[in-house]
C-alpha cells in the first residue's frame, strides 16, 4: 500500500502537512547476475567455436529459484545507516569470460555471482563459471557453479560444425551432433520488476544452427546486455550482468542511491542497477 498524506486546518487557516514515519525496511528481496561468457573463437578460419556460458545467476525473491535448479536464497536484512556496494560484472570478448557480480555491506555475506565461462576454441579450453563454457569439437564442455548455473555442452568429435552450446541459469549447453542442435542452455525467468523476463542463456555454438535464449546469444551474436547471457560461438561477446532490488511501498525509500534506475510497481519500489552503484537506508 502507498503512503498517505495526511493533515489539518490550523486555527490561522494555515494548512499543516505530516507525513507517516515509514519505518527502513526489515529485508529487499534481489536478483544478481554476472557477466556472460564470451563465444569461443574461430579455428583457422573454420567456424566451430563453441557457445559462452551464463553468468552465475542468484535469487533471493521467494517463490523464485536460482540457477542451477537451487531454491531462492534469502532476503537480504538491511541495517539502517550501512551504504551497501553494488559491483557489476562486464560480458567477456569472444574467447574470454565474464567478471563476477557482487552485493557487498557491512554485517551482509557479500553476494557473489560467478562471471560466465568462455566457450571453447582458438582461445583453449572452455572454461568453468556460473555457468560453463562449451566445449570445441572433441573437447566436453566446462562446469557450472552450484546454485548458479549448469555446464556447458560437449563439443563432438569428426566434425568442425560440432562445437557445443554454452551453459544456461536453467539447463545444460547442448552438444552438436547435427545442424540445428548446438544451442545453448536455457536461462531463468523472475517477475522481479513485475514482468517476467528470462536471462542468463548460455551462448549458441557457431554455424551449428542452434538456438539460444534468455538473452543467449546465437552463433556469432553477442548476449544481451544486462542479462548475462553467454555469447554466441566465433564472435560473439557475453552480455554484462545486473543487479535488482526491489521493497514495498509501505517502507521507506532508500536515503542513498547511486547508478541505479527506480521504478514503481503497484506494491514495490524496484531498483535496476545495469552499473556498478550504491544503495542504502538510515
Amino acid at each position: 500500500m502507498g503512503s498517505r498524506l495526511f493533515g489539518y486546518v490550523s486555527a490561522s487557516n494555515t494548512p499543516t502537512l505530516t507525513y507517516p514515519d515509514l519505518g527502513v525496511p526489515s529485508t529487499v528481496e534481489w536478483l544478481a547476475i554476472a557477466g556472460g561468457g564470451g563465444g569461443g573463437v574461430t579455428i583457422s578460419g573454420v567456424t566451430l567455436g563453441a557457445g559462452g556460458g551464463a553468468g552465475g545467476y542468484r535469487s533471493g525473491v521467494t517463490g523464485e529459484n536460482s540457477g542451477g535448479g537451487a531454491s531462492a536464497e534469502s532476503a537480504i536484512s538491511i541495517t539502517s545507516g550501512t551504504t551497501y556496494t553494488i559491483t557489476v560484472g562486464a560480458g567477456g570478448a569472444a574467447g574470454v569470460s565474464g567478471s563476477n557480480t557482487s552485493i557487498s555491506g557491512t554485517g551482509l555475506t557479500t553476494i557473489t555471482c560467478t562471471a560466465g565461462g568462455r566457450g571453447g576454441g582458438n582461445n583453449g579450453n572452455p572454461a568453468t563459471g556460473g555457468s560453463g563454457g562449451g566445449g570445441q569439437v572433441g573437447v566436453a564442455g566446462a562446469a557450472g557453479t552450484a546454485n548458479q548455473g549448469y555446464a556447458g555442452g560437449t563439443g563432438v568429435g569428426g566434425s568442425t560444425y560440432q562445437a557445443g552450446g554454452g551453459g544456461g541459469a536453467g539447463a545444460v549447453g547442448k552438444a552438436c551432433v547435427a545442424v540445428g542442435t548446438g544451442g545453448g542452455g536455457a536461462g531463468v525467468s523472475s517477475s522481479i520488476t513485475g514482468t517476467s523476463v528470462g536471462r542468463a542463456g548460455g551462448g549458441a555454438a557457431a554455424n551449428s544452427g542452434g538456438s539460444a535464449s534468455d538473452g543467449g546469444g546465437e552463433g556469432g551474436v553477442s548476449g544481451t546486455a544486462n542479462t548475462g547471457g553467454g555469447g554466441g560461438g566465433a564472435t560473439g561477446a557475453g552480455g554484462s550482468g545486473v543487479v535488482i532490488i526491489r521493497q514495498s511501498r509501505s517502507e521507506k525509500f532508500p536515503t542513498t542511491i547511486t547508478g541505479g534506475v527506480t521504478n514503481l510497481t503497484a506494491t514495490h519500489w524496484v531498483f535496476t542497477f545495469n552499473a556498478s552503484g550504491t544503495i542504502g537506508w538510515s
